[in-house]
């Protein structure tokens, strides 16, 4: 007889459930035990072959796909817009506080560097009791044989560097003579103008690097030099009142009581003492920054910065307080060639003749700028520092 049994199989095929065809053949005329063995032996067979069962696999042609993909996780382009939009504010938002701290990093080094140049003219009064000489005229540049008095013949600039680590430069040209312009001489001033140092320069006006510049008598001839952003602080008047063509034409020039000509510190063939600064060195003026439009910052033709760091007592390098010269911040189309300032926002740096920097705004009374220029008036006033 037969006997047959339709089951379920849960194989997880993609065709879902199967049936599974189970067939039991008892020889006819047989019943009892052997038929039921033979019964379970076959339903044990057709659980194995379900067990081992595998599906099908689909066999697709070369360059065909069996099925389409399904799209991964993207960006729609006003997504995309969007995020642009995002980052471009941010970065809006930031470059300006970026600005803002590169420019107080370099107002920091500018004031360090007048910082510099205090404690450099304290150590030169310290050693030769008075402060550095503002030299002779813009046509005379330093000569190391020449000393630090009035007979030295370069601005205050050349009179501070041994006090600024700079021996050697200074020494540039030594000859032993200083009354004889010698190709030595010449040379050696030639040589230190093209040699700028970092401390005379606000960082955020130029960079240290030689500019188009005059040449001096007693120097070799330099197309090129390095320039000044600070000035000293002669007050009324830097000039000592006499043109010297050279050395020899020197000796027979009575250049008088320098210290009569003006009312500041640092001007033509002075010694000021700290003595003689009767209004106190915490309230007088001793080098700040100068007034320069931008337009000239690289061209080194400005009649205030056409000559070499080292020249003496000029517009270059020295600057004037009066009614006439307010304090500026630079500006183009503008020229004032005896004004103090500076390119930085707000206020412009002094060092004072105690070696204190100032922050000085540019609005300051003219007569409080005029009081803390002049050595001597009696007029005393007080600035925080900084």
């Amino acid at each position: 007889m037969k006997r047959a049994e339709w089951k379920n199989s849960r194989n997880g095929g993609h065709l879902g459930e199967q049936l599974q065809w189970v067939e039991a053949v008892v020889a006819p005329g047989r019943t009892g035990p052997e038929a039921v063995l033979e019964d379970r032996e076959a339903r044990s067979k057709a659980t194995a072959s379900r067990r081992h069962w595998q599906p099908a696999v689909a066999v697709v042609a070369p360059g065909r796909t069996g099925c389409r993909p399904h799209p991964g996780p993207g960006f729609t382009l006003v997504e995309l817009l969007v995020v642009i939009a995002i980052i471009g504010m941010l970065v809006g938002l930031l470059l300006p506080a970026v600005q803002q701290a590169r420019e107080a990093a370099r107002r920091m080094q500018c004031n360090n560097n007048l910082r510099q140049l205090g404690l450099a003219a304290l150590n030169l009064e310290s050693s030769h009791k008075h402060y550095p000489t503002g030299g002779w005229k813009w046509s005379f540049t330093g000569d190391p044989d020449a000393g630090f008095g009035v007979g030295q013949m370069g601005g205050w600039a050349y009179s501070l560097l041994p006090y600024l680590e700079q021996n050697a430069l200074y020494q540039l040209g030594s000859d032993g003579d200083p009354g004889t312009e010698t190709a030595t001489q010449k040379e050696g001033a030639k040589q230190r103008a093209e040699s700028p140092i970092p401390i005379f320069n606000c960082p955020s006006r130029r960079t240290c690097k030689t500019y188009k510049s005059g040449t001096p008598v007693n120097s070799g001839s330099t197309p090129y030099a390095g320039k000044n952003d600070y000035a000293a602080n002669s007050c009324n008047s830097f000039n000592n009142g006499y043109e010297v063509a050279n050395f020899a034409a020197s000796k027979s020039v009575d250049w008088g009581n320098a210290a009569s000509k003006s009312n500041g510190v640092i001007f033509g063939r002075s010694t000021i003492t700290i003595a003689e600064i009767r209004d106190g060195t915490t309230n007088t003026y001793l080098i700040g920054e100068k007034y320069m439009p931008p337009e000239y910052y690289e061209t080194g033709t400005l009649t205030s910065d056409n000559e070499a760091i080292y020249t003496a007592a000029d517009w270059d390098s020295y600057r004037a307080t009066s009614t006439s010269y307010r304090p500026l911040q630079d500006r183009n189309g503008f020229e004032s060639n005896s004004s103090f300032g500076s390119c930085h926002a707000g206020s412009f740096s002094m060092v004072m003749c105690d070696g204190s920097v100032q922050g000085i705004p540019y609005s300051i009374d003219i007569n409080v700028h005029i009081y803390l220029g002049n050595r001597k008036d009696g007029k005393v006033f007080t600035l925080p520092s900084l």
